[in-house]
């Protein structure tokens, strides 16, 4: 997509979310307009898979009668079809287009009220998939899209004007889905979900992962590799962490995913969707990680996340046996669960895997449970292949400074760690301060390589980690002390002097003027 392409579709997804921007917070309404875009995609989808079906036989599918016999026979043949290729199916009048034009109807005689048409059909697509493999993948996947909100509107008539006028809108943009070069659908959706995330702070931030940081994350886990047979994000969010993998290789065999917040879990599951990630390759669950892991008795060859920083669990004894944890003798403090994360992707991370995860910096150097899991993972494991530090102020919602720490369990590297300090590499836009294509280059090529680069980068043997009693504070090993221009005393003193003669004369000079005008003199 050209950029002048780019602009126009985000100027069209701007006018879209300002039509709702007022009437609810941007958390809010990004439901409505992501589930609506989420529609679009599926209709389309599904209308040029009917189409292909039906050419041999000249038939356009949004021309098949459905009251008819004929019709409803290629209709029950192509939902066979659909069910098993797509995973759920639409009939010709469910279709976005027409539900679009039918609510932005001006014809005498003919009602403009979509809202229970709409409705039925957004159930009608989960209901499509009951009993099929596809079924816990189109599982209420509409249910944050409450069409009688009085958010939408005070009355019916409202909603449905609301309603009417973002359809409207959005049938306008060509998602261009039979160009495979293109990913219109993609750029879109991750825009909106952009905007949400910048325009509501954390509430609507904490399921978007900045897209450069993203891009850092995925890069390091495929190093080396055009196809995986697995990635997975324990803490899932909008899926975007496993989605960038997806552009990194030719091929991901398996995508897992687990998500706590059943909104954004939603989310996700549209998302890989959207993306053109077949049902049958993604496994996406809803549940809390930690405390009810879902994927337990399986590895994986990618590992990514971006979990809360430094978010409450319960840390219960009972986890001591737990073999995720068990054998650090410690579990990560109720009030941090940073590394219980760390232990939990651990114990998934294949023999030949990477895993990467962002932290906040605190992670790096507190003392107790986490100093104790910090020193089993690098003296009994050595596991931590580089530790990455980031500028602060990158994330939407904190302003805290990250890291990220990358893992292996068969490292190229056992007898150092690789230490980057980017921390100082941003570019600032607005209060917001982001990372240029250039910047993220520059760590890769860096780690990639294990480069040693003056106040930026430092290969530390194990031993020195050791000797700082397993503190990993990027500072103690990547020197990037800025010594101050040395003053000349001597020199400055001599200028003292001269400028204090200079000043002697002037207040001569005039006190001589005072005197010739008869006037006291200033001093």
């Amino acid at each position: 997509m050209s950029e002048e392409q780019k602009k126009q579709l985000e100027q069209q997804l701007w006018n879209i979310a300002n039509t709702l921007r007022g009437k609810m917070n941007a958390d809010e309404f990004r439901d409505y307009i992501l589930g609506f875009i989420f529609f679009k995609y599926l209709s389309e989808k599904m209308e040029i898979f009917a189409d292909a079906i039906l050419k041999q036989d000249k038939i356009a599918f949004k021309a098949i009668n459905e009251n008819t016999a004929q019709g409803q026979e290629l209709i029950q043949a192509i939902r066979e079809e659909s069910l098993e290729q797509l995973g759920y199916f639409l009939k010709p009048s469910e279709l976005f287009s027409e539900i679009a034009k039918r609510g932005n109807s001006d014809v005498e005689g003919q009602s403009n009220f979509i809202i229970e048409d709409l409705q039925k059909v957004l159930i009608n697509i989960q209901q499509s998939t009951m009993g099929t493999e596809s079924e816990d993948d189109f599982d209420n996947l509409f249910e944050d899209m409450d069409l009688n909100s009085t958010k939408l509107g005070k009355t019916p008539v409202d909603r449905n004007e609301i309603i009417a006028k973002v359809l409207s809108h959005l049938d306008k943009i060509d998602f261009a889905l039979e160009d495979t070069e293109l990913d219109v659908l993609g750029d879109a959706y991750e825009y909106l979900i952009g905007q949400f995330a910048s325009g509501a702070g954390k509430k609507a931030g904490e399921f978007y992962t900045p897209q450069q940081v993203s891009t850092i994350l995925a890069r390091i886990v495929t190093l080396g590799k055009t196809k995986l047979k697995s990635a997975y994000d324990p803490t899932s969010g909008s899926g975007s962490l496993l989605l960038r993998i997806a552009r990194q290789v030719k091929e991901v065999n398996m995508f897992y995913g687990q998500e706590m917040n059943r909104t954004t879990y939603n989310l996700c599951r549209m998302n890989m969707i959207l993306h053109g990630v077949h049902y049958r390759k993604f496994d996406i669950k809803q549940e809390d990680t930690l405390e009810h892991p879902q994927h337990l008795g399986l590895t994986f060859e990618a590992i990514v996340s971006n979990p809360p920083f430094s978010a409450e669990w319960s840390a219960s004894q009972l986890f001591t046996t737990d073999d995720r944890f068990s054998q650090y003798g410690k579990l990560a403090p109720s009030s941090k669960a940073d590394y219980a994360f760390v232990q939990h992707m651990i114990h998934h991370l294949a023999e030949n895997g990477t895993m990467a995860i962002v932290l906040p910096h605190g992670a790096l150097f507190r003392g107790g449970a986490e100093q104790h899991i910090r020193k089993y993972l690098i003296q009994e494991k050595n596991y931590l292949d580089a530790v990455i530090g980031l500028p602060a102020n990158i994330f939407y919602g904190t302003s805290i400074p990250t890291c990220i720490l990358v893992f292996k369990k068969c490292r190229e590297n056992p007898e150092n760690v690789l230490f980057i300090d980017a921390s100082n590499n941003f570019e600032k836009v607005k209060t917001q301060n982001t990372l240029s294509d250039e910047h993220v280059d520059a760590i890769i090529e860096t780690y990639s390589k294990r480069t040693e680069l003056e106040k930026y980068s430092k290969i530390v043997p194990l031993s020195v980690i050791e000797e700082n009693d397993y503190n990993l504070n990027i500072p103690r090993y990547v020197d990037t002390f800025e010594a101050e221009e040395q003053i000349d005393i001597e020199s400055i003193a001599k200028e003292l002097q001269a400028f204090k003669k200079e000043t002697q004369n002037t207040d001569k000079e005039l006190a001589a003027f005072c005197k010739e005008l008869n006037i006291s003199t200033p001093f």
